[in-house]
């Protein structure tokens, strides 16, 4: 009886199966999880996105509409003490968008924006990277208005 002969043990073609399994089953639970990760909060992110292009692109009129203050509490000027050229977080050249997550019993999202008075964005090894910012908008679900995080 040569080698390709033998027949297998049913215990040995079991188990192959059942690591197969195990595999897919932990491959489609990570892409799963993957996709969540990447496309949830798509419209928030967007939104975030929208207005940071404004911000970089100069045009604060357009960025303060978008931010969709409510009443008097979040004036143009003080929108642009903000994020103007010599705002508190300006200038404000280039960006990425980091992570965006929705609180328990919130009514809208947190998504962390790094900023960067540099074009292009700087790369984590590049000496300009150490003037990078972190900012976190509230992002409200409903009406995608914007404010500070609570």
């Amino acid at each position: 009886m040569g080698l390709l002969d033998a027949s297998e043990d049913p215990n040995a073609k079991m188990r192959r199966y059942a690591v197969t399994g195990v595999a897919l089953v932990i491959l489609v639970a990570f892409g799963a999880w993957y996709s969540w990760f990447l496309f949830f909060f798509v419209p928030e992110r967007l939104a975030v996105r929208h207005l940071m292009d404004a911000v970089v692109a100069g045009n604060l009129e357009l960025a303060y509409q978008i931010w969709k203050p409510h009443g008097t509490s979040y004036s143009f000027k003080e929108f642009q003490g903000d994020w103007g050229e010599s705002g508190y977080y300006g200038p404000v050249k280039s960006y990425r968008i980091e992570s965006a997550e929705q609180p328990k019993e919130g009514s809208g999202v947190i998504v962390v924006v790094e900023i960067s008075p540099f074009q292009p964005f700087p790369s984590s090894s590049d000496p300009h990277s150490g003037r990078n910012r972190e900012v976190s908008l509230w992002v409200e679900r409903s009406d995608h208005s914007f404010s500070f995080p609570p």
